[in-house]
């Protein structure tokens, strides 16, 4: 196969496996490329993609925007905080507006869950959800995915733990499935007011102790504690939390085995994880922001090599 199945990507349940290792692969090539002295590769010479981020973002829009940069692409930045939105337009006036500018591709990130799958219905052009809600993330499970076969040479029968602010965590939902799909066991950890009511639904298991999370698994994926999606106080402090469910070197040590720690950032320190577990050498969090850039290279590359569909 060696093209995506779908016209866009909206998030991971409209994806196959087969998307996924062609993904894997196409990143596989242009990690290679990006650590080579000349980074640039002229593939996406002549494509236009705007980069349309309605809430803040540092990593993801940084990373897609040196992906684009490295395939040759010209990019149109757009932040919602200084535009017409806050006049009152629409969605898709702003998006058409920046369509008539003759844009191919759009990657957005939207406070809104399913904004990126109603655009797609609207638009014509290849539609990248860089985050909708507490709804999906797909680029970033794709990156944890392809970071933890990196590390351990498969996800199969692998043991995943996803640990935090599982409720209004849009990464979580998108590392279930990927990690899912790939055949990776999966738990989720946190306490029971960040816990989703129907959460086992999606075949994983749910674990309210952060120990025996850490004992179950290969890798733990720590989330932080998305306090600006929080409208009510669904814990007493902060460093309560940490004391739960704040992983520290003291506790991964007295684990009998040696697990991989991710992140997909930006990092309480002190919270969710401690700078010595952050920084040790169990931690791949820095891996994963240089396969980010890799993993969404060969997404874009690959997307816009539809363009005859």
């Amino acid at each position: 196969m060696t093209r995506l199945s779908t016209k866009h990507l909206l998030g991971i349940k409209d994806i196959t496996v087969d998307d996924i290792e062609l993904i894997f692969s196409t990143a596989e090539n242009f990690k290679e490329v990006i650590n080579r002295p000349i980074k640039k590769v002229p593939s996406l010479r002549d494509i236009t993609i705007a980069n349309l981020f309605f809430e803040n973002s540092t990593r993801t829009k940084l990373s897609f925007e040196l992906a684009e940069k490295r395939l040759s692409a010209d990019v149109i930045n757009f932040s919602a905080s200084g535009s017409s939105v806050k006049k009152g337009e629409t969605l898709i006036d702003t998006v058409n507006n920046i369509l008539a500018m003759k844009v191919d591709m759009v990657v957005m990130r939207h406070a809104n869950p399913g904004a990126a799958l109603f655009l797609s219905k609207h638009v014509d052009a290849k539609i990248i959800n860089a985050g909708d809600g507490a709804h999906e993330h797909p680029t970033q499970a794709l990156l944890d995915a392809f970071s933890i076969r990196e590390k351990l040479g498969s996800l199969k029968g692998k043991k995943v733990a996803i640990i935090g602010d599982i409720l209004h965590s849009r990464v979580a939902l998108s590392n279930i499935l990927c990690m899912k799909k790939l055949g990776a066991e999966v738990m989720v950890c946190g306490p029971t007011t960040l816990m989703p009511k129907h959460i086992s639904e999606l075949g994983v298991e749910v674990e309210f102790d952060l120990r025996k999370a850490l004992e179950w698994c290969d890798v733990a994926n720590m989330l932080r504690i998305q306090l600006e999606r929080q409208e009510i106080k669904y814990f007493p402090t902060l460093r309560e939390y940490t004391m739960q469910y704040g992983l520290d070197k003291k506790l991964l040590d007295s684990l009998n085995k040696k697990i991989l720690i991710l992140h997909p950032g930006p990092i309480n320190r002190g919270v969710e994880i401690t700078s010595d577990v952050a920084d040790s050498d169990q931690s791949i969090i820095l891996e994963q922001v240089e396969n980010g850039v890799a993993v969404r290279m060969a997404v874009l590359y690959l997307l816009a090599g539809r363009s005859e569909n």
